[in-house]
């Protein structure tokens, strides 16, 4: 019989796992993060190890930060507020730890919505998604402070950079980097909006072009007729030896599977094709998770369920499992 790994108070509206897979952070609609960490090694279970007020509204994301800059998360509320906490040696003759927070990122004007982290060689960088369809990247200056972030770039989600969408109004949205950039491409991140603005909402690539010190767009994955769909989820598959890149994007019509050509065309564009729909679910599909090696999807949404995709060897995509969740 199967055991929980955890237990999580009622209230809870939303949870991250570390890097490593052994600690776990849950957020709470009275604006509280608990930790759970594993005490042993060879136990599955894991045990609070502490619980902290981080705003006067619900938690909806939380995002650890990559462990290479310490034990961090990243927490964005009810109410569209950001802010990272990292966990310090409060007394160093007990070694008493404790979550403090680094750094508040509040605009009057919009929402934080979704934020991912992504490492550019020696820099970290963070990627905002916010309520207005404008996307935010941020380099932190200091390896050693999470409190120095610096706005690098700010752009909205369009292929022509000369349009302006003033008064769009975002539900969602969400970004994934490239999680293994090879040693001829650039950083890149993959980023789709659940708005009133069709030109914002279908997922697009970006990639830093270091030359001219920008971010441009690469690739739309949309066909010409799912442009305006609203997009719930997006996940960037590791790669591990394939000629092509592998995202899935989640919208009103299903799971579509995406190959990203690796190589430019002269225009700088990178090729796109789907290569699958997937609709087991029976509504929206809220989360997606590659495994470590890229051949496995896993989704979750409205429906309750959780599934398991892979793609045969002739690259037919199935469904592999589905679990339900248990009383």
């Amino acid at each position: 019989m199967e055991k929980p790994v955890a237990t999580l108070e009622r209230g809870t509206t939303c949870s991250s796992w570390n890097y490593c897979g052994e600690r776990l952070a849950a957020g709470s609609d009275d604006g509280s993060v608990s930790v759970f960490d594993s005490r042993e090694p060879s136990s599955s279970s894991l045990t609070s190890s502490s619980k902290f007020k981080v705003h006067e509204t619900g938690i909806v994301k939380i995002v650890w930060i990559p462990p290479e800059y310490g034990d961090a998360i990243a927490c964005i509320c009810a109410d569209g507020a950001l802010s990272i906490w990292e966990e310090v040696v409060e007394d160093v003759g007990t070694q008493l730890l404790q979550w403090k927070k680094c750094k508040c990122f509040k605009s009057s004007s919009s929402k934080a919505l979704d934020v991912q982290f992504g490492v550019m060689g020696r820099s970290l960088k963070m990627v905002t998604a916010c309520s207005d369809g404008h996307v935010k990247v941020y380099e932190l200056m200091d390896p050693l402070e999470l409190k120095n972030w610096q706005l690098q770039a700010e752009f909205q989600n369009v292929i022509d950079s000369v349009s302006s969408f003033r008064k769009a109004s975002c539900l969602s949205a969400c970004v994934s980097w490239n999680p293994q950039k090879g040693e001829n491409q650039e950083s890149s991140f993959v980023v789709g909006f659940n708005s009133n603005t069709p030109q914002l909402n279908s997922s697009k690539v970006w990639e830093f072009d270091p030359a001219h010190q920008r971010w441009l767009p690469v690739a739309e994955l949309a066909s010409a007729d799912d442009k305006g769909d609203q997009v719930y989820s997006v996940t960037w598959a590791p790669n591990i030896g394939r000629p092509f890149e592998l995202i899935a994007v989640a919208s009103q019509k299903g799971i579509a599977i995406w190959h990203l050509g690796i190589t430019p065309d002269l225009d700088g564009r990178l090729s796109v094709e789907k290569v699958a729909l997937l609709s087991g679910h029976g509504g929206e599909v809220w989360q997606m998770e590659w495994d470590m090696s890229g051949m496995t999807l896993a989704t979750t949404g409205s429906d309750g369920m959780v599934r398991l995709w892979q793609s045969n060897l002739n690259g037919v995509w199935h469904e592999q499992a589905a679990f339900e969740p248990t009383p």
